[in-house]
């Protein structure tokens, strides 16, 4: 599948035109091993290491709606990985401040590199199970890996009405904090590598 298909598969899935537009301006392979740089385009994870991924295009662009961008906000992804949805989320937030944190020493190191022209984008190697208490409140947080529960304990570094976007097991769960009571939605059926606590 070369990038003209993959954007076509996203708008027939109704995706809005600045999360279309993200995808059209950021270069997936840029952001994946050579050796996966053909399949770059295919609405598929693809392996970037040590037993990580990037997530299908799909997954990610699901997501991000769910988010409900604009520009200026604060936002912080937990589990950055390669870096590519920071930049996705930069083309739509652009005078926002951005927060990756990114376990793996490796991938950090290498997704500060491939964003080192981002201005606005902050890439942390830091164990994020507990967040970044440093730069909150957020606008958004956005946890790129499945974990047990629903991380409530996180809507501490949200602002009011922030929302919290986060796979548990096999669901993505949109937590929209309220003054008295948090809101939360279930969307069932997808696959994700898990959030480890610790650093590599």
């Amino acid at each position: 599948m070369d990038k003209q298909e993959l954007l076509n598969e996203l708008k027939k899935e109704g995706f809005g035109n600045s999360i279309i537009s993200a995808f059209d301006s950021v270069k997936r392979e840029d952001f994946i091993p050579e050796e996966y740089k053909p399949y770059a385009y295919d609405n598929a994870p693809l392996p970037i290491g040590f037993s990580q991924t990037i997530s299908q295009p799909y997954t990610i662009a699901f997501m991000l709606n769910l988010l409900e961008l604009s520009d200026s906000q604060s936002i912080l992804e937990i589990g950055s990985g390669s870096g590519y949805v920071l930049a996705l989320i930069s083309e739509i937030v652009k005078n926002g401040k951005i927060y990756g944190l990114e376990r793996i020493k490796a991938l950090a190191d290498n997704s500060k590199n491939i964003l080192k022209y981002y201005e606005n984008i902050k890439t942390i190697n830091k164990d994020g199970s507990v967040g970044l208490k440093e730069f909150a409140p957020y606008d958004r947080i956005l946890i790129s890996a499945t974990q047990e529960y629903i991380p409530l304990n996180l809507t501490k570094q949200l602002k009011n009405n922030g929302i919290i976007v986060a796979p548990v097991k096999n669901s993505i769960y949109k937590i929209k904090k309220g003054k008295n009571k948090n809101k939360i939605k279930e969307f069932p059926g997808f696959i994700f590598v898990p959030l480890l606590p610790g650093e590599e």
